[in-house]
């Protein structure tokens, strides 16, 4: 995967392409190329920082009454790797982050650590590319796009089917749209969730009125199904 299909998945078109390049890259392929390149941790560094105001601007608006520390509950929620790395799957973000081939056959484009901080990395490239409001419009687009509830969504069955497989130490789950039927007004999505499991996959179909619940379907089942086992 190129900088160009990031930009052209994203939406995201940045003046500086080596600042993207950078944010996608892993220290154990960048240690590797001679002469050596930059890798993500310093924009991971920076872009924590930018992640952390992002955060706490959201919800110093969107909770006038809340408490400091009910604030700072939430924010260290949205902060977690398993948010992040919940986000950065839904942009297929491990396809583009480059990795060593060892790196890569652990597993490390579906490691949650290795989405959340390239995620943290891709906020601080935007940023120096673009400034503090286009960080703040891509991530908040994210946060709107997967259905982020400030107070459930790290219990709803998309996260609870995620938290169940690193716990396993597997692979993140694929989710993929396999057809829609109806009208447009009235369409039904049917969307597959399929993980690898003792090198064989596991899958299960749900369905719904919009992809997001027909994902959340599928979870469920499938995390029915894993559990039942």
């Amino acid at each position: 995967m190129t900088v160009a299909g990031f930009e052209k998945k994203t939406g995201l078109v940045f003046s500086n392409k080596d600042l993207i390049q950078e944010a996608l890259t892993h220290s154990s392929f960048a240690k590797r190329q001679v002469p050596p390149v930059a890798d993500n941790e310093r924009l991971e560094f920076f872009g924590d920082a930018v992640l952390k105001l992002i955060i706490s601007e959201y919800l110093y608006a969107k909770y006038p009454n809340e408490s400091e520390g009910e604030l700072t509950k939430k924010r260290a929620r949205m902060v977690a790797d398993k948010l992040l790395a919940g986000l950065a799957q839904s942009l297929d973000l491990g396809a583009f982050i480059r990795l060593s081939p060892g790196e890569k056959k652990a597993g490390g484009s579906n490691r949650a650590s290795t989405l959340a901080n390239a995620m943290e990395a891709i906020l601080g490239a935007l940023y120096m590319d673009q400034g503090y409001d286009a960080a703040k419009t891509f991530f908040i687009s994210l946060l709107q796009e997967v259905g982020y509830n400030d107070d459930s969504a790290l219990h709803d069955n998309k996260t609870k089917l995620q938290e169940w497989l690193q716990k396993k130490g597997l692979a993140l789950p694929k989710y993929q749209v396999l057809k829609s039927e109806g009208p447009d007004h009235e369409k039904t999505f049917y969307v597959e969730v399929a993980i690898k499991r003792n090198e064989l996959p596991n899958a299960a179909v749900g369905y719904g009125k919009s992809k997001k619940e027909a994902e959340q379907h599928a979870a469920k089942k499938l995390l029915s199904e894993l559990t039942a086992r």
